[in-house]
């Protein structure tokens, strides 16, 4: 084994690269958590609706899924050609749903938040299984933005976009 001198101490070459290596994962890694765990009230909240959003679509829950809506929504979802309204919040599942398709799984991979008094804006990956009848389909990757403001009857959607990955 090959040492270096360095203050009177002998160290296996490569073990102060391997050292610094793991170091800079672990301030990448707890940079991470802190910027999750200094998440306000308002975005841990959110957050959780967003989830609650795709299961809402999984369980083909439509009743929940359009009160997450407010009544002056507008977005811009990929799969429409323009901005869409509250009575269209739908018509991207019914798409699947009428090829007999289902959202076996997903997995939401936050990118970003933001509070601002009574708006938080979410950002995230999600990643979706939609199967045909006989369980066939190719996971996609999907980028999300929702905008969501706090209302008399809790937080709702008023506006969001979203856009396929390429290569997904």
């Amino acid at each position: 084994m090959r040492f270096s001198e360095s203050d009177d101490v002998l160290i296996p070459r490569g073990a102060k690269a391997f050292w610094v290596g793991c170091a800079l994962l672990l301030l990448a890694f707890c940079s991470t958590v802190s910027s999750f765990a200094q998440q306000s009230e308002n975005e841990k909240t959110v957050w959780k609706l967003e989830n609650n959003y795709w299961e809402y679509v999984k369980a083909l829950d439509m009743d929940h899924y359009r009160a997450q809506w407010h009544e002056n929504f507008v977005g811009w979802p990929y799969s429409s050609s323009q901005p869409a309204r509250k009575d269209h919040i739908t018509d991207w599942i019914k798409a699947y749903t009428d090829k007999g398709a289902t959202l076996a799984w997903f997995e939401l991979k936050p990118a970003e938040s933001q509070a601002t008094e009574n708006l938080v804006v979410t950002d995230y990956w999600l990643t979706s299984l939609w199967t045909d009848k006989a369980g066939h389909g190719e996971p996609s990757t999907t980028r999300v933005t929702h905008t969501w403001i706090k209302t008399a009857s809790g937080w709702q959607i008023i506006s969001g976009m979203s856009a396929t990955v390429p290569g997904s």
